[in-house]
């Protein structure tokens, strides 16, 4: 474990229940990282999606990878100080190619796989996949944007 979700929340701006990483895995600053979201029936996105039968919505699997990316971008930046990352925030720009390949309910631990594909600048082009037990259930192209706040 490198990044509990605590040490997640010194880096990002997201906050229960929109905070959709629970720990970062594995990073290697400019080119990738991996982490990971339990989902749990206790999601408050479980009671209109869907009551009878919880799947987890695939724009939150997109906005997880995101913010998984957004730590990736955070870590890579040349900073001296935690001042300099509470004065960013990330801006998601696009989703390009995005893929649902199959559902995902409670009891699933959703691992997020982002690779850099470009990084020119504040803005980082991401490659994204979603797992849960080694299968792809999610991926697409992000694009985002390290901003002042």
């Amino acid at each position: 474990m490198l990044y509990n979700v605590v040490d997640i929340q010194k880096i990002l701006p997201h906050r229960y229940p929109f905070l959709l990483v629970d720990r970062i895995t594995s990073l290697k600053e400019g080119e990738y990282i991996e982490g990971y979201k339990n989902i749990s029936i206790s999601e408050p996105v479980f009671q209109g999606h869907f009551p009878d039968h919880p799947i987890y919505p695939g724009v939150m699997i997109i906005e997880g990878m995101a913010q998984t990316g957004g730590v990736l971008a955070f870590k890579s930046m040349d900073t001296s100080s935690q001042e300099e990352i509470e004065n960013k925030v990330v801006y998601f720009m696009s989703i390009d190619k995005a893929k649902f390949r199959s559902p995902v309910t409670p009891g699933d631990q959703l691992v997020y796989k982002i690779k850099v594909i470009k990084h020119k600048g504040a803005v980082w082009q991401l490659d994204a996949l979603a797992y849960v037990d080694d299968k792809i259930v999610a991926q697409a192209e992000l694009k985002a944007m390290i901003v002042d706040k």
